[in-house]
């Protein structure tokens, strides 16, 4: 009987699948650095092979090996399935309000008189399955037609995950999800499903007008030119690295206009990563002139 080898680049069997070995998770966590910007310490090797378990299987791949073989033969096919797997996608409908107030109450009405007649540009970066720039498109429109404004207003909303995206582009929640949203807006902005439907809540049509959703990964390149008036990337750069994060913030410095803002997450920080901005409330930063 031979003995069972230790060598790590043979994939061994367990009770639930084959398990992640030393040589294909050094290779997974340099692969996801290099074209995601996460960090993939010891501790999360676990939580990897247990999400990536799904996609072998639904790609019909005996080991992790094959599929390490898969991301080096074609990378870019198979990015955003593989950050789907390793990314939490938390988001909620007008999560930080305090964001949201701050465009209600102060930017938006400025904005607004400023443009007239010209463009207004919002980015979520990292929109995840849609509820931020949904939240993002109920404020801006309100705020247009209280206004009676004429400016040429439209939100970006962009990720990697096709799966979110996928989400986002269909636009129907389950109405528990709605948690965040006042009973005013639901009305307004919500057709309530009925019969196969019931339980669930789709966007109004006047949301979808707004914003445009495009798979995007953020450490390549960006299509769009720009200028943006703000950008929210909210709990998107804890993943990052201290590098990618510098890189992250002088890029979007670069698209944002004079006096434009940056919304961050609330665990999210720009201290000594970046001299473009300044701090002007809660996770809100705005670039210097």
């Amino acid at each position: 009987m031979a003995a069972l080898t230790t060598d790590d680049s043979v994939v061994l069997a367990s009770a639930t699948g084959p398990t992640l070995g030393d040589t294909d998770f050094r290779f997974l966590r340099d692969f996801v650095l290099q074209h995601c910007g996460i960090s993939l310490g010891e501790h999360k090797r676990q939580l990897v092979q247990g999400r990536l378990l799904r996609r072998l299987r639904a790609l019909g791949l005996s080991g992790f090996g094959a599929y390490c073989e898969l991301l080096r033969k074609d990378p870019d096919g198979e990015l955003g399935e593989l950050a789907s797997c390793i990314s939490t996608n938390v988001t909620s409908f007008f999560r930080e309000m305090h964001h949201y107030d701050l465009l209600v109450d102060d930017l938006l009405p400025r904005w607004l008189e400023e443009k007239r007649g010209g463009k207004l540009r919002i980015w979520s970066a990292g929109c995840s399955t849609g509820e931020e720039p949904y939240a993002l498109a109920m404020v801006l429109a309100e705020a247009l037609e209280r206004l009676g404004s004429s400016v040429d207003a439209k939100i970006l909303a962009t990720d990697l995950s096709p799966q979110a995206l996928e989400a986002a582009r269909k636009g129907v929640y389950a109405l528990d999800r709605l948690s965040g949203v006042s009973d005013a807006r639901r009305k307004r902005w919500f057709l309530r499903g009925q019969g196969a439907y019931e339980g669930l809540a789709c966007v109004h049509p006047r949301l979808r007008e707004l914003v445009t959703i495009q798979p995007l990964n953020l450490l390549h390149e960006w299509p769009m030119r720009g200028p943006f008036d703000a950008i929210f990337c909210r709990n998107v750069v804890i993943y990052f690295d201290k590098p990618t994060k510098q890189r992250l913030f002088s890029r979007y410095a670069d698209m944002i206009g004079s006096r434009g803002y940056l919304f961050l997450g609330h665990s999210e920080s720009m201290y000594g990563l970046s001299d473009d901005f300044d701090l002007v409330g809660r996770t809100v930063y705005r670039k210097r002139q």
